[in-house]
């Protein structure tokens, strides 16, 4: 079974969008960010976490270790890891490694699932140039031998 105690460890939050605030633009920070009140439009980047709370209402892109939405986001998110918690509701595209998504969440959009090395497994290799590629091999199941 999938359980909480898997998340990651919070580090220390040095920004904090209170309830009572309205941001909009472009918030870089090394360390991690709490938004409690409302972004409208823009960029926040840190390599630490971001934490939407219930009483978040976050629209623009984010990129981050690590995104916990518990509010509402609208946006595109590049992270490690989002979770998606209870009550949470997500609008957009989310390029992730992990996702945890709650029950009693709302999420419409996009997910896509990043790995180390993406691998395309429907293409099938080209042979090197000049290789001849024998008959019998194209599933035919004839052999222009003997004939």
């Amino acid at each position: 079974m999938f359980k909480r105690e898997s998340r990651p460890a919070p580090d220390q939050i040095e920004v904090i969008i209170g309830p009572r605030a309205t941001f909009s633009g472009q918030l870089r920070c090394d360390a991690s960010i709490r938004l409690d009140g409302t972004v409208e439009g823009g960029v926040i980047e840190t390599p630490g976490n971001v934490l939407i709370t219930e009483s978040g209402r976050v629209m623009c892109d984010i990129e981050a270790r690590t995104v916990s939405i518990a509010g509402a986001y609208k946006g595109t998110i590049r992270a490690e890891r989002v979770e998606l918690l209870e009550g949470g509701r997500l609008w957009g595209t989310i390029n992730v490694r992990s996702f945890l998504l709650d029950e009693g969440a709302h999420f419409q959009g996009e997910l896509i699932m990043q790995d180390e090395q993406p691998e395309e497994p429907l293409l099938v290799p080209r042979p090197p140039a000049g290789e001849q590629i024998p008959m019998e091999d194209l599933g035919g199941g004839r052999s222009s031998e003997g004939k």
